[in-house]
């Protein structure tokens, strides 16, 4: 039997936002039987309580507004055009799939830059031909959200980002889908326009640089930094949630490293992937969509609120290849991906994270409390397509004469409650039996 210890009387923070997202709800920006609820995943985005969406390859989603939002190929079409003038400038599709995010109560993280570009051909991946009036559209572009420049919006939008995976195949420029220069004039990209906004907006959190992988070129960007970073964002694709938290013990240490140590690290884009060609990429997607991608999502989640890492987002929650939340075409049928989002969503507007030990690799947990109640979030996983259940005794430390609830998804069950007791005395032993890739959302409250 396995033994898992819950202390309610120990805090260890806050719990930290492990359940944002890449993009936003599929809401009616083109056509408005697309905001009609049978068609769209509008309210389960708004009970999930998603916290975060990145707008990253939102131009890849039609129903969003495909190429005509966010990129600045789509806001800022002509780039001898006048940064100043606002009539050099295309905003309307792009305020609309901003002001679907915020209706749903989540908050914009905004990518400034280009979406990746698969394609044989590149079109809009290179460098600017001017940095320095690059720097100046993005300040208009921020001017335009958050404080009605141009027939604006005063959106609350904190995070903005410079770019996307300029590290990716930068041993081969020409290969690369996001960044067809060189490492340096990434740099130097960085440079000016992190000065340049931090001056005019000393109140909005400026970062980047979405790193893919390399942390040697993440190394070299720390050395050359000569600007504000008020986060780091970086990218990690893997198998297990535990690799998922070592990357973010690297990136946490590389900064610290440099005197970054009030710089948040935000791992903006994660998924489970084996390998990207072939039957290696082919089971992966299949996996995403599955109850034991649901499993890798619920188990990253938990090993990540004790990581050093400020915030999870994951790619993607638009309708396509690697969304383990909703179908592609019918957005408004879940997979088992969506489930430990809303799971998670319990512990963070509890607020309070709980000490957890564990001595089993393969069993994921975490959980949080308020004054009124508690909850624990835990799930049985390995990269293993087959295992034994677990006998689990979950000892929840400090509780007493309370009742507990149990919610569980599994491949025939979704959030179904399997389970009410109550428990007098102080400090109960819960026994459960886990099979691979369930996941279990506990609810703890005083039994009056």
């Amino acid at each position: 039997m396995e033994h898992i210890t819950v202390d309610m009387t120990r805090i260890t923070g806050r719990i930290k936002p492990m359940h944002a997202v890449n993009n936003g709800p599929f809401y009616g920006a083109v056509s408005p039987q697309h905001a009609d609820p049978r068609f769209s995943n509008f309210d389960h985005w708004v009970n999930a309580g998603i916290p975060y969406g990145r707008t990253h390859d939102s131009n890849h989603c039609y129903y969003y507004g495909g190429p005509h939002i966010i990129d600045m190929e789509a806001v800022f079409p002509r780039f001898d055009a006048d940064p100043y003038d606002p009539a050099s400038y295309d905003f309307e599709l792009t305020d609309r799939f901003i002001a679907s995010i915020e209706k749903a109560g989540t908050k914009v993280f905004y990518r400034l830059g280009e979406g990746i570009q698969h394609w044989v051909k590149k079109y809009n991946v290179f460098p600017p031909e001017d940095f320095k009036k690059w720097a100046v559209i993005c300040e208009h572009i921020i001017r335009h959200c958050t404080e009605g420049w141009a027939d604006g919006h005063h959106f609350d939008i904190e995070y903005w980002e410079i770019w996307n995976e300029p590290d990716l195949r930068n041993d081969n420029p020409s290969a690369s889908p996001t960044w067809q220069g060189t490492p340096e004039q990434y740099y130097e990209l960085y440079n000016i326009t992190a000065n340049h906004l931090k001056s005019c907006f000393p109140h909005l959190k400026i970062g980047g640089p979405a790193l893919a992988y390399d942390l040697n070129w993440a190394e070299n960007f720390l050395k050359t930094l000569d600007a504000p970073l008020d986060f780091f964002s970086w990218h990690c694709y893997t198998t297990t949630p535990a690799r998922e938290a070592d990357k973010a013990r690297q990136i946490r240490a590389l900064l610290d490293r440099y005197g970054h140590t009030n710089c948040e690290s935000i791992n903006n884009e994660w998924n489970y992937v084996r390998g990207w060609d072939g039957e290696d990429f082919l089971y992966s997607s299949i996996v995403e969509k599955n109850l034991k991608g649901s499993s890798f999502i619920a188990g990253t989640m938990c090993e990540n609120q004790y990581a050093p890492v400020d915030m999870l987002m994951y790619y993607d929650a638009r309708p396509g290849e690697m969304t383990g939340l909703w179908e592609t075409d019918n957005p408004h049928n879940l997979l088992k991906g969506y489930w430990p989002f809303k799971m998670f969503n319990t512990l963070y507007r509890l607020g309070g994270a709980v000490n957890v030990t564990s001595g089993c690799g393969k069993i994921y947990a975490c959980a949080a409390k308020n004054e009124e109640k508690a909850a624990v979030l835990l799930t049985h996983y390995t990269d293993a397509d087959e295992g034994e259940p677990k006998e689990i005794a979950l000892s929840l430390t400090g509780c007493r004469n309370v009742r507990v609830k149990v919610e569980t998804l599994d491949e025939t069950r979704d959030m179904a409650v399997t389970r009410e007791e109550t428990f007098t005395g102080e400090n109960p032993v819960l026994c459960l039996t886990l099979p691979l890739f369930t996941t279990l959302l506990i609810t703890i409250t005083e039994n009056n």
